[in-house]
């Protein structure tokens, strides 16, 4: 299964939302003040920073469009444009909170699909390595499931679905993490109760053979022989 890469997401932001460059637009005479100026140079200035790569400048600017113009057809654009720079700027909290607005006010635009899914990607990036607090594995889970659910038939369902199975290695690499550190210190009451969990709630991942073979390590060593060769 694909997984997008951070080209083909940018691409279909940037197509879904019309991207484009505008011709014609009033001058601000060189001042870098953002009010006072029509939308349509507002979302010019927000369209040229973001090909700049200054993605802060990029967000600053489209949020300007929406509070400025906020019943404009501009400001629906510009918001989703700004939570996509507050991305790439790995402003990933600031990104989510403007997804979150974003979805709040157009629940049916046609773009919802993809606000969802961006606000799964800013949880996603921020996955920390097993031995470290799994919050926002957990919650990029929960994100990615949303958007599975929500859209099946979309191409960002389909992604969200490859990424899930790499977020329940990870979450039950965690358990096992743990698991490992009470059977290394001989602590078996609570390693086992870790690996079973792999076993239950991770059965698809690459998990499952090793919490099988340290479940059996476990029930020997408490003298439950009958568990272990079940196991």
């Amino acid at each position: 299964m694909q997984v997008w890469s951070k080209q083909t997401l940018r691409s279909a932001l940037l197509i879904g939302c019309g991207f484009f460059w505008l011709t014609g637009c009033a001058s601000d005479d060189g001042k870098d003040k953002l009010t006072e100026k029509p939308v349509e140079t507002l979302y010019e200035d927000g369209s040229k920073a973001f090909a700049d790569g200054d993605y802060k400048q990029a967000a600053k600017s489209f949020e300007e469009v929406e509070r400025q113009y906020p019943y404009s057809q501009w400001a629906t654009k510009a918001q989703l444009m700004a939570a996509y720079a507050q991305y790439e700027d790995r402003d990933y909290d600031s990104a989510i909170a403007t997804v979150d607005r974003f979805i709040q006010l157009h629940p049916g635009n046609a773009e919802v699909a993809y606000a969802y899914y961006l606000r799964a990607i800013c949880f996603y990036e921020r996955i920390a390595d097993i031995t470290r607090d799994q919050n926002l594995t957990r919650e990029a889970q929960r994100a990615l499931q949303d958007n599975v659910s929500r859209f099946p038939d979309s191409s960002y369902a389909r992604d969200a679905e490859a990424k899930l199975s790499l977020v329940q290695d990870q979450l039950g690499g965690a358990e096992m993490e743990v698991g490992r550190y009470y059977l290394k210190r001989r602590i078996f009451n609570a390693a086992l109760p870790r690996f079973q969990k792999v076993v239950a709630e991770f059965q698809t991942t690459s998990q499952v053979p090793e919490a099988l073979h340290r479940m059996v390590e476990c029930y020997l060593a408490l003298g439950i022989k009958s568990e272990a060769q079940a196991t």
